[in-house]
């Protein structure tokens, strides 16, 4: 909406006395503004209606309003005013006007007219009547606009003034100022509430009036420019009748009586496919759609609408294929009606999918894609229709009500149909409904298509981005992990954020979180390529700094459309430290478990994967027993308009606060943050409750290459299941640990070898060598020396597997510990 400008009441003069139409580029154009009570008389009259309708204020106020506004006079019917339109010289306001101030109107009602003002010529005249509801004592609000002054201080209307809506200012010089000021958003219903607050604020606060204008807009009611033909047409009525009385031939210009009916019906028709259209598809969501498309019709076209559609839209899937037959299964997704509450629901509830026979009417426009029209359902029809439902009988429900049913088509392809019932005493659907029908359908069927691709499409993106982002265990070595991820609340929402956490040798766990700079398919499609290469080089352990300066590298071979922000942090529970490096990701958050406090970690920011050339610095933290570590996306904190360190200390005082458990931490951090509004991007969070591993759980040995090493490690390692209290799994490990040492004295190349024990979760036994070589199964037979060994592994250990490292690699395995 175009607005006016907002101006002081100038000296002398009182708030709301001359209220204007006002055009940025032309002058002013007086309103008359006139309030009429419950009783008929003027409780409120502007100066505006003074110049109008030549009656001072004091003059009209208390006064019968029927006797102060001209609503009645005579209509000659030989008049015409050329170029200015056809309509008759008219000394009232009319019919309309003089029912509502009678009170036998409660709809809006306008027109157009010409006056003879004392002391003045004819006036064209535009006016509004606007009923008012509620407990105040205004019934009725009436507006006038001298047409004229409108045709010459607007230029560029091209005539058009009934786009024109009445702008007014509020006033407080009459009884019920704020009970009228409650209701102007039902004045003017493309009003909004926050608008309305805004201008009765300043109307009674600051006492000056507020100029709303609108050249595009619709109002609730507009000028009839018919008032001539109206009133011939009621002419020709009485000649014809009269014709018809002394048994004269009808007049010749009876007959074009019929052509204004039918020009008043077919624009009737245009501006309730114009109105149901500016309804309907308000935003993407299928679902919502479908409620759009079922009330835009009801109850002003059908007193009745059922809306179905073909499986496979509703299910969020591909574009159906194929002309739909007596298999295809409709899915009733929506039913909007005027009969009592209840009625239809559990006869047809929404929800329910059934597929329709070959005899019925509505497999006809499925499979023709044209609307079929039943001007009354017989009994017999009736029957044929309830007969589709088991249990229940809808003939009450149907039998004499005329019946559309319109296709819903996108592409030439029928996604589903509406059953249109009017009741049986309202008309029955004609020909020019069937017409209407149609082009609703098309129109609806358009914006329901637009949705269901978006859906499609979404739903396409979200399974893409679902499957990249990873199924973290809640335990690992040494730690608990939690994580949570939010779709971000743009359209095309699904984004490049991601988590992620790789088993490493010794126990210890890498951490990863990453947000890809953009949203859409694409930037998913990039976070899955970094996240798989992180994963990659974790597994070869190599140190966080070199790991970014490699996923830096690995990004510019990919291109340069992209960048991306990295928080890699390597934990070892057994040292109780954190490796961390950083590229351009907002920190994370340790929160101590001594006191309880948090801490925002300060760490090298560095350089945003993709910009090239910047080098990256690790740091390494002391952590206790019990330090959560918080971990997420810049979407989490970052708000527009707000300084993102007001996020951050939002962020470290929420992951502060006591939980009952980890997945009760991350909700409160999320409830934090994500109630403060404004939010778009999406976010990924990963907490971890650093809970290290005692040294007395550890027990490591080195080996020298002398193949006897076997069967020490072998007496080594059930010696200390036995201390632990694990005889039971003393001897499968040490099978076990004696078939990865005896690998690796075989292959290493002089540096010697590392057997470890960590009991944990599970029972971990990892062996380290110098050779870089990872091992494989290879097919052993009956009579091989070698190959046996990762076979035996493989099906004795609850899970192994090997991973380089920066001096060689280690192989280890895992054992589940028996339930104690």
């Amino acid at each position: 909406m175009d607005r006016g400008t907002e101006r002081e009441t100038p000296p002398g003069r009182g708030a709301g006395d001359d209220v204007v139409l006002e055009h940025t580029a032309a002058g002013r154009v007086p309103l008359a503004v006139i309030l009429v009570d419950r009783a008929g008389l003027v409780s409120h009259w502007s100066r505006g209606a003074r110049r109008l309708f030549g009656v001072t204020k004091e003059e009209a106020i208390g006064q019968t309003a029927v006797d102060l506004l001209p609503v009645s006079g005579a209509l000659p019917d030989d008049e015409d005013t050329g170029s200015q339109g056809v309509f008759a010289h008219y000394d009232g306001l009319g019919p309309d006007l003089e029912s509502s101030l009678d009170g036998r109107l409660s709809y809006p009602a306008a027109g157009r007219a010409r006056l003879t003002v004392p002391e003045r010529d004819r006036v064209d005249v535009l006016w509004w009547a606007y009923p008012l509801v509620g407990p105040g004592q205004e019934r009725l609000l009436v507006l006038a606009a001298d047409a004229g002054g409108l045709r010459q201080d607007l230029p560029g209307t091209d005539g058009a003034f009934e786009r024109i809506a009445p702008g007014f200012a509020l006033h407080t010089d009459f009884p019920g100022a704020d009970e009228l000021a409650r209701r102007l958003p039902e004045i003017l219903p493309s009003m909004s509430v926050g608008e309305s607050a805004r201008i009765v604020g300043q109307v009674l606060e600051l006492g000056y009036p507020v100029l709303e204008f609108s050249q595009n807009e619709r109002v609730p009611v507009t000028p009839d420019w018919g008032v001539a033909r109206r009133a011939e047409r009621r002419a020709r009525r009485e000649r014809a009748a009269l014709a018809a009385a002394e048994g004269h031939p009808l007049p010749d210009d009876a007959a074009d009586e019929g052509e204004d009916l039918e020009y008043v019906a077919v624009r009737e028709r245009l501006e309730f496919l114009n109105e149901v259209s500016g309804r309907i598809g308000t935003s993407l969501d299928l679902a919502q759609t479908i409620i759009e498309v079922s009330k835009a019709v009801v109850p002003k076209f059908t007193d009745v609408a059922g809306t179905y559609l073909r499986e496979q839209v509703v299910a969020g899937e591909g574009f159906p294929d194929g002309v739909p037959d007596t298999t295809t299964m409709w899915h009733r997704v929506a039913l909007e009606h005027t009969d009592e509450p209840g009625r239809w629901d559990d006869v047809v509830p929404v929800g329910e999918a059934m597929p329709f026979p070959a005899h019925t009417p509505f497999f006809q426009c499925m499979t023709s894609g044209d609307p079929v029209l039943v001007p009354r359902i017989s009994e017999q029809m009736g029957h044929m229709i309830a007969s589709q439902f088991e249990k229940r009988d809808i003939r009450p429900l149907i039998t004499g009500r005329s019946m559309l049913v319109v296709p819903l088509k996108a592409r030439n392809v029928v996604l589903g149909f509406m059953i249109l019932l009017r009741h049986p005493e309202r008309v029955e659907f004609n020909d020019m409904d069937r017409v209407t029908g149609a082009e609703l359908a098309a129109r609806a069927g358009l914006v329901l298509d637009n949705a269901r691709m978006y859906t499609y499409q979404e739903s396409v993106a979200e399974t893409l981005q679902d499957s990249m982002l990873p199924h973290i265990p809640p335990r690992m070595a040494g730690c608990d992990i939690a994580t949570r991820y939010l779709p971000g609340t743009l359209l095309g929402r699904v984004g490049g954020d991601w988590f992620d956490s790789v088993k490493l040798p010794g126990a210890r766990t890498a951490l990863v979180v990453g947000d890809v700079m953009g949203h859409g398919l694409n930037s998913a499609a990039m976070m899955g390529q970094l996240r798989t290469a992180v994963q990659t080089m974790a597994a070869m352990d190599l140190p966080p700094a070199q790991l970014l300066r490699n996923l830096d590298d690995l990004a510019q071979r990919l291109g340069d459309s992209y960048l991306a922000t990295c928080l890699y942090v390597v934990y070892d529970p057994i040292a109780g430290e954190l490796h961390l490096a950083n590229a351009g990701h907002i920190p994370p958050v340790i929160v101590h478990a001594g006191d309880g406090r948090s801490e925002l970690l300060d760490l090298p920011t560095g350089a945003p994967i993709g910009v090239g050339g910047v080098p990256f610095e690790a740091i390494r933290v002391r952590v206790e027993p019990g330090d959560r570590l918080v971990m997420c996306t810049d979407g989490l904190v970052e708000v527009r308009g707000e300084d993102i360190g007001v996020g951050l200390a939002t962020l470290s005082e929420s992951a502060a606060h006591p939980a009952a458990s980890m997945d009760d931490a991350c909700d409160t951090i999320i409830r934090s943050l994500n109630t403060r509004g404004g939010r778009k991007d999406d976010v990924a969070l990963l907490m971890a409750r650093l809970n290290g591993i005692e040294p007395d759980d550890v027990a490591e040995w080195r080996l020298t290459l002398d193949p006897a090493e076997a069967g020490r490690a072998r007496a080594a390692v059930g010696e200390q299941l036995h201390e632990w209290g694990l005889a039971r799994l003393a001897d499968t490990t040490a099978l076990l640990a004696g078939e990865l040492v005896t690998n690796a004295v075989r292959h290493s190349r002089g540096r010697g070898i590392t057997l470890r024990l960590v009991r944990g979760d599970t029972l971990l036994c990892e062996v380290d060598d110098d050779d870089p070589t990872l091992p494989s199964l290879l097919a052993a037979g009956p009579d091989a020396e070698f190959g046996r060994g990762l076979h035996v592994v493989g099906v004795l250990a609850r899970e192994w597997g090997a991973s380089r490292t920066t001096t060689g690699k280690t192989v280890w395995f895992e054992l589940t510990l028996p339930r104690r």
